[in-house]
C-alpha cells in the first residue's frame, strides 16, 4: 500500500482501469483531508464504486472540513462512469425573491459586504440534490451505507487541527469587522488544537438524510428548519425555493489536446471554457513556452497575455446557460483561439483596457472543496463544490448544525463591479430569480486512449482556472511528477486588475524585478489553491498526490482481495 501526504481544500475521486493484470484493482483517491480520505478507501474496499465513495467523503467533509465541506452550498461532480463522461451541476440558485439590483443601495451603488455577509447572501443549496441524484444513478452501496461514516463523525467527534483553528480564528475575526451579526462563534468560536469537536445537530440533520433520502432536505424538518432561520434573520429562501430546487445533469465540454482529450465543465462554470481557450491559445505558442525555463519572467508573461483574453471574454459571454445564450462553439473554435493567440506580443504586455471581448457585442471561492477518485472498474469522478468563502456568510442553521453559502456574491452585483475575488462580470452574469451564479470551478479529465488519464481540481476561486491550466503544462510539456506538478510556484493574472501577477509560494527575486521592468506588479498570495490530483504513470500504475498547500492525503491502494 502506498499513502502521499496530501494537502487542502479540493477533493477529486478518480476511478481507472488498469493497464495491465498486474495493476488491474488499484484504487486512487486524492482528498482535502486524512478523514476523507479514510472514509472513501473504506468505501472502495468494501465493494464502493467511485460515485459511492464521492458521495461519502462528500458528507463526511460537511463534518470534518466545515470551512468548504458542507450540506449548505453546491458544486459540480464530472464523472467517468461505464466509459463515458457525464457532468451534473448542483450549483446553488438564486431565490425567486432575487433581484438584480438586490444588493444596491438607493444610490445604486454596491452596499459593502451585503453579498457575503447580509441575510440574503445565500442561494439555495444543491449539495444533498447533487450527490443524491448522483448515487441513485451510478452508486451501487446503499444510501445509508455511504452516510454512515460521516454519522459517526459527527457524533463522536473528529480531532481539530491547526489549520482548522487559525481559519476559524481569521473568518471571526474578519467577519465581526464588517458590521454584520451571525451565530458563526456560537459553533466555531472556541476551537482548540487537539480536542475533539462533535456536532450533535449536524448528526442529527444527516441521520435524518440517511432515513428519509433527499426529500427530508427539501420538503421535511430541515427544510422547516432552513425556511425558519431564514425568515428570522431576513433571508430570501423560501419552502418553495427549497422544493423547486433541482440538480441538471450537462454535457460536460471537451476538446483534443496533445493527442488526449481533457474533458472539463460546462456553464454556468466558466472553468471548462476558460480552460479549454487556454489550452488552444498556449499550444499557438508551444516553442516559445516549453524552451524557456519553467516560471522564467518570459514564461510568465505568456501565460499572463494568454490569461487577459481568456478572462475578458468570461467576463463578457459566461453566465447561466439556461438564462443567457453563451457562445461555447464560437468561444471554443480553434481559428478564433488562434486569432487571439496572434494578438499577443511575445516581450511586452498589452494594455490592459484594449484587451476587449474578442467576439464583440453578444446579445443574450476561495473556500472551495475538490477530490480525486479512481476505482478498480476504471470509473472516475472529479468533484467541486464550495460555500464560496471560508465558512460561507457564518450563519449556521440552528437545530440543523451546517453553515449556509454566501454565493450571492458570484453574480455581477453590479454589472462591471468586482467581486470578492476581483473579478468582473457583466449582464451575463446578473442576479435573476432561479438563475445559477457563474463559478471557476473547473472539475476536470484527461482521457488518453479511451481510459483515465489524469483527474484534477482545486479550489481557489477565480485562481481555480489558471492552477488547473499550469498543472497540465507541468505535466504534459515538462514532464514534472505529480506532486512537483502541483507543488510548484503557480501564478496568476485576470486581467483586472490591471498588470497585476500573484504568485504563492515563492519567486525568485530576478524574476520578480524582470516582470517589474516589464510593467507588471508581483505580489505574494497568502492562498493559491489546494489540487487534488490522480494521474496514471507509462507502466499503468496510478499516482495520487495532495498540494503541500494544504492538509489534504492522498492514497493508492490494491484492491483487497
Amino acid at each position: 500500500m502506498r499513502f502521499y501526504k496530501a494537502s487542502l481544500f479540493h477533493i477529486g475521486i478518480l476511478f481507472l482501469l488498469a493497464m495491465s493484470s498486474a495493476h488491474a484493482y488499484q484504487h486512487a483517491v486524492a482528498m482535502p483531508d486524512s478523514y476523507s480520505a479514510k472514509v472513501a478507501q473504506q468505501i472502495l474496499d468494501r465493494g464502493g464504486n467511485a460515485v459511492d465513495a464521492a458521495v461519502a467523503a462528500s458528507f463526511s467533509l460537511a463534518v470534518t472540513y466545515p470551512e468548504a465541506g458542507n450540506l449548505g452550498g453546491g458544486g459540480f461532480m464530472l464523472m467517468r462512469v461505464h466509459h463515458h463522461d457525464w457532468f451534473l451541476d448542483y450549483r446553488e440558485s438564486a431565490p425567486a425573491a432575487a433581484h438584480r439590483d438586490v444588493f444596491l443601495n438607493d444610490e445604486g451603488n454596491v452596499i459593502p459586504f451585503a453579498s457575503l455577509l447580509g441575510p440574503k447572501s445565500s442561494g439555495v443549496p444543491g449539495q444533498v440534490m447533487g450527490l443524491w441524484q448522483a448515487h441513485q444513478r451510478f452508486g451501487h452501496l446503499r444510501w445509508q451505507e455511504v452516510l454512515a461514516p460521516a454519522i459517526a463523525l459527527a457524533e463522536q467527534g473528529f480531532v481539530i487541527s491547526p489549520d482548522l483553528v487559525e481559519v476559524a480564528s481569521w473568518y471571526s475575526g474578519w467577519s465581526s469587522d464588517k458590521g454584520y451579526t451571525n451565530n458563526f462563534n456560537t459553533y466555531f468560536g472556541n476551537l482548540v488544537v487537539g480536542e475533539r469537536l462533535v456536532q450533535p445537530e449536524l448528526a442529527a440533520t444527516l441521520k435524518r438524510l440517511a432515513r428519509d433520502g433527499v426529500r427530508e432536505f427539501y420538503h421535511g424538518e430541515t427544510a422547516d428548519l432552513i425556511v425558519a432561520h431564514q425568515q428570522q434573520i431576513g433571508g430570501l429562501i423560501t419552502h418553495q425555493d427549497l422544493a423547486n430546487y433541482h440538480a441538471i445533469w450537462r454535457e460536460p465540454l471537451s476538446v483534443d489536446w496533445q493527442g488526449k482529450r481533457v474533458v472539463s465543465a460546462p456553464p454556468p462554470s466558466s472553468g471548462g471554457v476558460a480552460l479549454i481557450q487556454l489550452l488552444q491559445m498556449a499550444e499557438q505558442h508551444q516553442n516559445p513556452l516549453q524552451t524557456e525555463s519553467h516560471n522564467s519572467a518570459q514564461y510568465i508573461h505568456i501565460l499572463a497575455e494568454l490569461k487577459k483574453r481568456a478572462y475578458a471574454d468570461r467576463a463578457e459571454y459566461l453566465g447561466d446557460s439556461d438564462f443567457v445564450t453563451v457562445p461555447i462553439e464560437k468561444l471554443l473554435d480553434p481559428a478564433y483561439s488562434q486569432q487571439r493567440a496572434d494578438e499577443i506580443n511575445l516581450n511586452q504586455p498589452s494594455d490592459t483596457e484594449a484587451v476587449a471581448p474578442g467576439l464583440g457585442p453578444w446579445q443574450e471561492s476561495e473556500q472551495t472543496s475538490h477530490f480525486s477518485i479512481v476505482d478498480r472498474w476504471g470509473n472516475a469522478v472529479a468533484s467541486t463544490f464550495t460555500l464560496n468563502m471560508p465558512f460561507g456568510n457564518g450563519w449556521v442553521v440552528p437545530g440543523a448544525g451546517f453553515l449556509m453559502n454566501n454565493e450571492m456574491d458570484d453574480f455581477s452585483a453590479k454589472p462591471g463591479v468586482p467581486n470578492l475575488y476581483g473579478v468582473i462580470g457583466n449582464d451575463a452574469n446578473a442576479i435573476a430569480p432561479n438563475k445559477r451564479m457563474l463559478s471557476s470551478m473547473s472539475p476536470t479529465l484527461v482521457i488518453a486512449d479511451q481510459k483515465i488519464d489524469a483527474v484534477l481540481g482545486t479550489p481557489g476561486g477565480s485562481t481555480i482556472i489558471t492552477s488547473v491550466f499550469q498543472t497540465l503544462l507541468n505535466w504534459y510539456w515538462f514532464d514534472m511528477p505529480s506532486q512537483q506538478a502541483i507543488d510548484a510556484t503557480r501564478v496568476h493574472h485576470q486581467l483586472w486588475p490591471s498588470q497585476q501577477i500573484g504568485f504563492h509560494p515563492s519567486l525568485d527575486e530576478d524574476t520578480q524585478q524582470q516582470l517589474r521592468d516589464m510593467g507588471y506588479q508581483v505580489e505574494a498570495r497568502r492562498f493559491f489553491g489546494d489540487m487534488q490530483v490522480i494521474k496514471r504513470q507509462a507502466d499503468g500504475t496510478l499516482e495520487a498526490a495532495s498540494d503541500q498547500r494544504g492538509r489534504g492525503e492522498s492514497r493508492v491502494w490494491p484492491q483487497p482481495q
